[in-house]
């Protein structure tokens, strides 16, 4: 949680930083409002593009681990039938 919360510190920064250098531009207020705009959805963009391929890789890695597990399930599911075999037929030698 700690680089997720840095990253978001870093980029809340970056976009203060950039709103206060727009802002005291010496352009007139209705160029500057639209370079506000402007940067905003840069931003906007830029961030809903790094946000889905975050989204995108945990997606990929939950399916990943999420496959391991079942095929680790199965084995044991496997291994607990195979000693319940064994143990029905050591049982039934005695």
């Amino acid at each position: 949680m700690k680089t997720s919360n840095t990253i978001l510190g870093i980029l809340g920064a970056a976009a203060a930083g950039a709103f206060l250098g727009v802002l005291f531009a010496p352009d007139k207020g209705s160029e500057t409002r639209k370079k506000i705009k402007d940067k905003s959805k840069d931003y906007g963009d830029n961030l809903k593009g790094k946000v889905d391929d975050i989204l995108s890789t945990i997606k990929s890695n939950g399916k990943d681990i999420l496959d391991e597990g079942k095929a680790k399930f199965n084995e044991a599911k496997n291994d607990y039938n195979a000693m319940k075999d064994e143990a029905k037929t050591v049982k039934s030698n005695y």
